[in-house]
């Protein structure tokens, strides 16, 4: 009887985690070391400084105001289209992936 138990566990433990991919339009993108300073106004963190700050990784403003970061693909991906955009500040993405925490799994990201 110790034996069905047992085997309850180990298939709740194998079942695979379902992340729901979401898509985000639209919101600001900045780099985690200053994205305290410029959660007010993301708007207006200059792209030389996301791209100076590039080791600490990106992320996003939600529209409800959460920080969510990127995952290593994303991080690379966003820094590529920041240093081929000309755009001063008003840093703006759309993103797809799954999230998982307080981080995006990216399946796609695409600045505006």
């Amino acid at each position: 009887m110790r034996i069905v138990p047992l085997l309850l566990l180990c298939s709740l433990f194998s079942l695979p985690a379902f992340a729901a991919t979401e898509t985000f339009k639209n919101v600001s993108v900045i780099d985690v070391k200053c994205h305290t300073k410029f959660a007010k106004d993301a708007d207006t963190h200059p792209r030389a400084c996301a791209i100076k700050c590039a080791t600490s990784g990106y992320g996003i403003f939600t529209q409800d105001g959460k920080y969510l970061k990127f995952d290593q693909k994303g991080n690379k991906e966003v820094l590529a289209e920041l240093k081929s955009s000309d755009q001063k500040d008003h840093l703006r993405v759309d993103v797809t992936g799954d999230v998982e925490g307080n981080t995006i799994k990216v399946e796609s990201v695409t600045l505006l």
